[in-house]
């Protein structure tokens, strides 16, 4: 076969997005429904992009407070640093049914399945986009893709050369950060590297009590990419170092000596390595390994070192008649050792991991119109054994921008150490001994949607169903001397994701985004678990977006952003409505300037947690000036 060098980039910079037509954005070709390149408007799933663009005009400073772009997502602040992110319900402090990934690199902790928010980051200027994928992941992105997949994806070094400086000051945050690439050395061979710091405030209660939750943080890394012919070779690297506040939400203390929470060092660094070739007829093969390595210590319960090892590799297929084959293998390896205390342990303190998986997803067309997708992931953990990750999707495209589909879906959650090797206090006897007899949660996910353009319009419906089993409970032992962890809670939800967006002048663009679902929980007879289904009232009955992105001008940009979540019943939460507002002007070549106000139109509103220790988001004003120079 004849190798093909697959290009540097397959989407347009920047600037050149917020001049693309509807039509054109939706042939913005994703990767994440089935691991190889397709247009967003043939995709069959439930899947949204927030573009470079969309980031830049929405003033935000974080990448969390990025997703809030996504409709499909729901999105709560916990602290000045914390965020609870998720898809189709099942909130909680730890998020973990949702996969996240940074070029490649899965972010979630086998600690507790889910993500630490407040030390993932990246310069926002050098993002490509984000596709969020709500729905079930699992057969192509393994276990934990259970509710959706967040798949977050940075510029090829060959588009970010030159500098770029940017600042941004606030009532809640400053942060800065300084970008250069250049050419290295052959053709078609460019690096860049960064350097950044964010230093954020502390927040209050609605008491006005101080929550010790600021955070301060500086991060370093670089990206290479070389295109040859035997090849697209690129690697990447990130370390940072920080302190984050740590809130009280409750007293702590042993033998009635009141504990004090000191803040959290966190640090860590990351190095990615990637090769793709792409061969004549159309097919492809990768192969990405990576290292991460983590540390985090939080007084007074424990202190972490989780090394993960990573490699993986994925072989797409093109064959007749209209016909693809994708299949891959992955290996991950985890070390984690734990510094545990007399509050709480984990157990045993240090622990080797291991997960291991194959995957196949076939796919034909029945007929001129009609995709039929097939697949299945086996793949093996240290706690469960296999699991089985089958899928099928069916897309029948009514028109060149018009597709009906429907898919099945069976995925799992694989147990963590906060599952399985919890205990407290940290030594006998033990109030809370573990969870041995922890299983995977299983989910069989079922959806239907549609996605259409037309003239000035676009919109996208997905409706879905999901049945969940072996849910997480806390169960009283037979002893009745301590409590353990189980898996006796059942549940099931059905709602409702659409979003659309309207043209409506050259220069103006309006879009709105709405999401309803209804969630049920059942217990199972065996269970003792009191409190398990009040969980239910963690998660929203809906929650809405809107937004006016309006060019005044060829100098100024005015973007209006509203969005809506409804009340929580555990804990109790109020609903809110609020409103954010970024004015840009850029007066030079490379320069703009901007200021943005978020939550305008509140006196302050929570998001989670009881209202004792609750964050209380107010107004918030940011400045901030980008200036880039492009000196090749």
């Amino acid at each position: 076969m004849v190798a093909l060098p697959i290009p540097a980039a397959e989407l347009p910079s920047a600037h050149e997005l917020a001049q693309l037509s509807l039509e054109q954005l939706a042939d913005l070709r994703v990767t994440s429904v089935s691991k190889k390149s397709e247009r967003l408007s043939d995709a069959a799933a439930s899947i949204f992009v927030i573009t470079a663009d969309d980031i830049r005009r929405s003033g935000a400073v974080s990448l969390p407070e990025a997703l809030r772009l996504a409709p499909n997502l729901q999105v709560s602040q916990v602290s000045a640093t914390g965020y609870d992110i998720r898809a189709r319900g099942f909130n909680n402090t730890s998020a973990n049914k949702l996969l996240v990934l940074i070029d490649g690199r899965s972010v979630y902790t086998p600690l507790f399945a889910g993500v630490f928010w407040d030390v993932q980051d990246v310069m926002l200027e050098d993002i490509d986009r984000i596709e969020v994928i709500s729905g079930p992941g699992g057969t192509l992105w393994g276990v934990n893709a259970v509710n959706g997949v967040i798949n977050i994806i940075t510029r090829p070094a060959g588009r970010t050369q030159g500098t770029l400086v940017s600042g941004v000051a606030g009532n809640r945050e400053s942060n800065g950060a300084v970008r250069y690439g250049a050419p290295l050395g052959d053709a078609g061979a460019y690096f860049r590297v960064y350097a950044k710091y964010l230093d954020r405030a502390h927040t209050e209660t609605a008491s006005g009590a101080r929550v010790d939750d600021g955070m301060y943080k500086s991060q370093v890394g670089f990206r290479a990419d070389w295109d040859q012919p035997l090849g697209h070779l690129t690697a990447e690297g990130n370390a940072y170092r920080g302190t984050v506040g740590q809130p009280r939400p409750g007293s702590i203390s042993i033998s009635g000596v009141d504990l004090a929470l000191g803040p959290i060092p966190v640090s860590g660094e990351n190095l990615t390595a990637s090769w793709s070739r792409r061969l004549d007829g159309g097919s492809e093969m990768s192969l990405q390994a990576y290292y991460d390595r983590t540390e985090r210590t939080v007084p007074p319960t424990f202190a972490e070192k989780l090394d993960i090892a990573d490699l993986q590799f994925q072989h797409s297929i093109a064959l007749p008649a209209a016909r693809s084959l994708v299949w891959g293998a992955n290996y991950r390896y985890s070390g984690d050792d734990l510094a545990n205390s007399d509050v709480f342990a984990f157990l045993p303190a240090h622990i080797h991991q291991h997960w291991s998986s194959l995957f196949a997803q076939g796919e034909s067309g029945l007929g001129e119109d009609v995709r039929l997708t097939v697949g299945a992931r086996l793949e093996r953990n240290d706690y469960t054994g296999a699991e089985f990750l089958p899928n099928v999707r069916l897309a029948w495209k009514i028109a060149p921008e018009r597709v009906l589909w429907t898919a099945a879906s069976r995925t799992v959650r694989a147990p963590s150490r906060l599952d399985r090797d919890a205990f407290v206090p940290g030594r006998p006897p033990f109030l809370l001994a573990g969870g041995p007899d922890v299983r995977s949660e299983v989910a069989e996910v079922y959806e239907v949607g549609y996605r259409a353009t037309f003239n000035a319009f676009s919109y996208s419906i997905t409706g879905f169903h999901a049945d969940y089993e072996h849910l997480h409970t806390q169960e009283i032992a037979p002893s009745r001397t301590f409590l353990t962890f189980a898996s006796l809670l059942e549940g099931r939800t059905d709602g409702v994701e659409m979003w659309g967006t309207w043209q409506a002048t050259p220069g103006w663009r309006l879009s709105a985004g709405y999401t309803v679902q209804r969630e049920r929980l059942h217990l199972d007879p065996r269970s003792n678990d009191a409190g398990a289904l009040a969980t239910a009232g963690r998660d929203p009955a809906y929650g809405w977006i809107v937004r006016s992105s309006h060019d005044l001008g060829a100098r100024w940009e005015l973007d209006v952003i509203g969005r809506g979540v409804a009340a929580l019943s555990d804990p109790v939460v109020p609903a809110y409505a609020t409103m954010d507002v970024r004015l840009a002007w850029r007066p030079a070549r490379g320069v703009e300037l901007w200021a943005a106000a978020q939550n305008l139109t509140d006196g302050g509103h929570g998001e989670f947690t009881p209202v004792d220790t609750r964050t209380e988001l107010g107004r918030s004003v940011f400045m901030g000036v980008r200036w880039t120079y492009d000196t090749f």
